[in-house]
């Protein structure tokens, strides 16, 4: 793939194909080297969905709902409608790009699939951007059409008015005549057979989560979809179709995409989207809908054990951890809880999903694990050379996905010499396991010591009194920089001055005191992502004074 030539694109629209990066720019794709083999004709939905149907498993189900459920038919139904609607009604033709903005719901599952069945190129948002947010990927991917639940379309058309480019926002869910609902009823809507797309044609344009500043377009092909399932999905996670898959990522995050979406679709498994997923919500929905396999991140696994007592849990066999850096503290905490390990691992929006991560009979307590089958890793210094086992340096990788943003300059940053640079500090043990020290620009220096926030973090997570932390470097004329701890307390905490004693002496007592924060400041909430994830960059502002 890294030099072969295109295949014929099925896109009447060429902005997708125009608009990725210069190929030689491109990380190595090494399908053939992973074992993966697909058609150059080829539509994701044909192999999610329609396969099941065609092979006589329609009846299996493919969305369960807190208000009703869906079976792969049923499903598939919905999917074509909406594709004719996208086609026939919205005149939608291959290669447009469509925003999706709603919650986990079995309809935003329908409009995504739909978008990339008719040959659409699918533009997910987070249910909680707001119009200023929502208008960036709007201009930067050139979005001329909009579908929306009706209940958060306030926002979406506020952005309208900031990006012109939208010319048209179609809602579900409001019972009027022009309603998504409405449309799909047509007769002789039923059936639609799959647009004739490339394998290497744009499928989705996925915006980073914004923790490093601008959010970035990151493009990924029809054979990409495939490539996680057949890699991440079958090779390391090994569900089974009699699984319930559920999770708390938002649809828009690939990290939800995949583990809510992608990989049950792929192996016939069900799908599970509960109205709420708040931890204490996703614990009960866990119970109610007998899930069997969790995506979530370390803080909501950190929050539900204070939830379980009293709740069955027992369907649950299998529970992934992404999206941050998992605490050893936490994996130990919900291991000895419920019996069941978490199966860390790190992906990326460039990446599509998870790259590195252990099977469960192969976990290593605080390690993040192995290189997915199919997926190269290894550790470079600053020009690019490998570094020896047990030396932190940057994480390379490459496989059968990789880094193509949308006209974007910092795809020099990202893609070097055909591996993908990821922006993390890791060492590699010598058993291959690899061993997350920090983001890369959250290397603390100071005094001439490199210290690891999200290591003082996971040791003040070990503290009774702190609910949730995040470290920085803070501007010191004397040490250059110093450790700074952003805290917020558990519920009942009493904020004194023996409690800042008491936090920097247990991090004195736990890690090398050097790495203690000399700086504490309780606060009440820290700056997360839409998504859930740790905003350091305004963290790093707070601490320079800047916000």
């Amino acid at each position: 793939m890294s030099t072969a030539d295109f295949v014929r694109s099925g896109h009447q629209d060429g902005f997708a194909r125009e608009n990725l990066p210069p190929r030689a720019s491109w990380p190595d794709l090494r399908l053939a080297e992973a074992g993966l083999n697909y058609p150059d004709r080829l539509n994701v939905v044909s192999e999610l969905l329609d396969k099941h149907i065609a092979q006589g498993r329609g009846t299996r189900p493919a969305v369960v709902a807190d208000a009703a459920g869906w079976s792969y038919t049923e499903l598939a139904e919905r999917v074509n409608r909406i594709a004719n609607v996208l086609v026939r009604d919205l005149g939608l033709v291959p290669g447009n790009r469509v925003l999706l903005r709603a919650a986990n719901t079995p309809m935003m599952v329908a409009a995504y699939l739909a978008v990339l069945k008719a040959g659409g190129v699918a533009v997910a948002t987070m249910p909680m951007l707001r119009a200023g947010e929502l208008a960036y990927p709007i201009r930067k991917a050139k979005v001329s059409l909009a579908l929306c639940d009706h209940r958060i379309v306030g926002d979406l058309e506020s952005a309208q008015a900031q990006a012109p480019e939208l010319r048209r926002i179609v809602t579900w869910g409001g019972g009027g005549p022009g309603d998504l609902d409405a449309l799909m009823a047509q007769p002789g809507y039923e059936d639609f057979a799959a647009a004739d797309t490339a394998r290497d044609d744009v499928c989705l344009i996925g915006f980073t989560s914004g923790t490093t500043g601008e959010p970035k377009g990151t493009m990924h092909f029809h054979q990409d979809l495939l490539a996680i399932c057949d890699s991440y999905g079958a090779r390391v996670l090994k569900a089974s179709p009699e699984d319930r898959f559920i999770g708390s990522p938002p649809l828009a995050f690939t990290f939800g995409l995949g583990g809510l979406v992608l990989f049950p679709m792929r192996i016939g498994a069900a799908m599970v989207l509960p109205d709420k997923v708040a931890p204490p919500d996703l614990v009960a929905a866990i119970e109610r809908h007998k899930a069997s396999v969790c995506f979530t991140a370390p803080t909501a696994y950190r929050a539900m054990l204070d939830k379980l007592e009293g709740r069955d849990i027992s369907s649950l066999r299998i529970c992934v951890s992404a999206g941050e850096t998992l605490p050893k503290a936490t994996f130990e905490a919900w291991q000895a809880q419920t019996g069941l390990p978490l199966m860390d691992g790190i992906g990326a929006t460039e990446m599509l999903h998870i790259f590195i991560g252990a099977p469960r009979e192969a976990i290593r307590p605080g390690s993040t694990g192995l290189p997915v089958p199919g997926y190269e890793a290894r550790i470079v210094d600053e020009a690019g050379v490998e570094l020896p086992d047990g030396i932190a340096g940057r994480l390379a990788v490459r496989g059968p996905t990789g880094c193509r943003y949308l006209a974007d300059p910092r795809q020099a940053k990202y893609v070097e010499d055909g591996w993908n640079i990821t922006g993390d500090t890791y060492l590699r043990d010598p058993d291959g396991y690899f061993w997350y020290q920090a983001r890369s620009d959250d290397m603390i220096i100071s005094a001439g010591y490199n210290i690891a926030g999200p290591e003082v973090e996971a040791c003040l997570l070990t503290h009774p009194a702190v609910a949730e932390c995040g470290v920085v470097g803070a501007p010191c004329p004397e040490r250059g920089q110093i450790v700074k701890a952003y805290v917020v307390l558990r519920e009942g905490v009493v904020q004194d001055a023996s409690l800042i004693k008491g936090l920097q002496e247990h991090v004195k007592a736990t890690i090398a005191p050097y790495k203690y924060p000399r700086a504490i400041e309780i606060v009440a909430a820290l700056p997360k992502t839409p998504t859930g994830k740790l905003q350091r960059f305004a963290l790093r502002q707070m601490a320079r004074g800047e916000a």
